[in-house]
């Protein structure tokens, strides 16, 4: 880790006294043995009570006692940078939620002791900058090299979001449960529902936009028992699916392939968390609606399983899901329309199609129902991944109309109209609308065009006499 650890840092550690006794622990020795790259460094200091760590840091920086009730020190060091500083401490249950501890700090605890406390195996590593070895009290490192996910002791059920955490895990770095973590995570079930929605929310975000292989992370929350805390998901395990168009199972299955399908995709290195989160969502949500829609029907001279109007039925049950697990209205309002829009196939798109589908998806965007549409159709192997020419076509048409992330603006506003002789109110309002609609038909294309629409109807700003 030498060679990724900030020097000064590294010389804080190894020259500073008082610190003789610091680890750098947690997902950055993880991260360090994965080769991923590190971007936070948190460090443990045993032999100093907590007033005489934030003095030790002091003659070093500003240390600011932000996370107090948990030991920790945050010092913005000399050079700039900011690292996180904690004495050891026991967390004894006392109460349901978050904050239902009791924490006692103890400088002389051993690090066995201390890193009982982590939640997995492979968050329980130590690393030592004196001597540059890893210290692996519980299995850690030959956990992570088998991709094996496993708490730590029995204290897990302690803090039921670690089964959330133990989803996001799986998917991010491609990890499968062990069997007894599993039965584990089954027998607290109950405790979701002391939960916060934002720390349940904030796992989610990881797992959207930081797997790997999101798959994993949702097979992980099946083997767990979790999955039927999530009644809309749970609904679409076992859905089955027409074999010709769906070879590769049900619905679950499909939403799996799904899933890693969009991460797969050649534009999702480049995209923002944001735009990840949103995606993924809409991925995850799309066939919701086959859970009430699908049944079999005689069509081409055999039975088959379809699912007439799943897309439109997606729409509750995903706002429904995005509210249990936290998600704020402004996130359901970008996933929703492109969940209901998902099966907007044309060989041939129409401006006027493509205009009004830019505004029903509003304030998503055609490029990201576009990749929505893609994950979808390469979520079903033995089928090759890629755009389907439908979708191909669509994007093109959104780019001639300069439509790919935005929606038309209304040629005709209010002030032309006032300035006009018409009056605010109502009527106008009314007009304005009918005005937006017939623009996003085609019948005029600039602003001479809508004023002589409007007068070609008679519309009278005065009276509807």
């Amino acid at each position: 880790m030498v060679e990724i650890l900030p020097p000064a840092l590294l010389a804080l550690l190894r020259n500073t006294p008082g610190l003789e006794r610091s680890y750098l622990v947690g997902g950055c020795v993880r991260d360090w043995l994965l080769g991923v790259p590190v971007a936070d460094f948190d460090l443990e200091v045993y032999g100093l009570s907590y007033p005489e760590l934030a003095t030790v840091l002091s003659r070093h920086g500003r240390a600011d006692s932000v996370g107090k009730s948990f030991g920790v020190v945050k010092l913005t060091h000399s050079s700039g940078a900011v690292w996180d500083f904690s004495v050891p401490r026991r967390d004894s249950k006392r109460g349901p939620g978050h904050k239902g501890f009791d924490i006692e700090f103890d400088p002389e605890l051993s690090p066995l002791e201390a890193s009982a406390r982590r939640d997995f195996t492979i968050n329980s590593m130590l690393w030592d900058p004196r001597s540059g070895e890893v210290i692996d009290p519980h299995g850690g490192r030959s956990d992570l090299q088998a991709r094996i996910l496993r708490h730590t002791s029995t204290a897990f059920p302690e803090d039921p979001l670690r089964v959330l955490r133990g989803m996001q895990f799986a998917g991010r770095f491609r990890l499968h449960a062990a069997p007894e973590t599993l039965e584990l995570c089954r027998s607290i079930r109950s405790c979701f529902a002391e939960l916060a929605g934002e720390r349940v929310r904030e796992e989610w975000l990881k797992w959207a936009t930081r797997s790997v292989q999101p798959s994993l992370g949702l097979a992980f929350l099946k083997g767990s028992g979790w999955l039927d805390l999530l009644p809309e998901l749970a609904a679409i395990v076992g859905v089955p699916q027409d074999p010709e168009w769906h070879p590769e199972g049900d619905v679950w299955t499909h939403t799996l392939h799904a899933v890693d399908a969009l991460v797969a995709s050649p534009q999702w290195p480049a995209m923002a968390a944001e735009e990840r989160c949103v995606l993924m969502m809409s991925v995850l949500l799309h066939d919701l609606g086959k859970a009430t829609c699908t049944r079999t029907e005689f069509k081409g001279g055999r039975n088959r399983i379809v699912s007439p109007g799943h897309e439109a039925a997606g729409g509750d049950s995903a706002s429904g899901f995005l509210r249990r697990v936290g998600f704020q209205e402004s996130w359901v309002e970008r996933v929703v329309p492109l969940v209901v829009n998902h099966m907007v196939h044309s060989e041939d798109p129409s401006a006027r199609m493509v205009r009004r589908l830019s505004v029903r998806l509003r304030p998503s965007t055609i490029d990201e129902l576009c990749a929505v549409m893609t994950a979808d159709a390469s979520g079903r192997p033995p089928r090759p991944r890629g755009e389907p020419v439908s979708v191909q076509k669509l994007r093109q048409a959104a780019a001639d109309l300069q439509l790919q992330a935005s929606v038309p603006a209304a040629l005709l506003q209010g002030r032309h109209l006032l300035s006009q002789g018409w009056t605010a109110g109502p009527q106008l309002g009314a007009l304005l609308k009918a005005a937006y609609s017939a623009q996003l038909d085609g019948e005029f294309s600039d602003l001479d065009g809508a004023m002589k629409w409007v007068s070609e109807r008679a519309w009278n700003g005065e009276s509807s006499d």
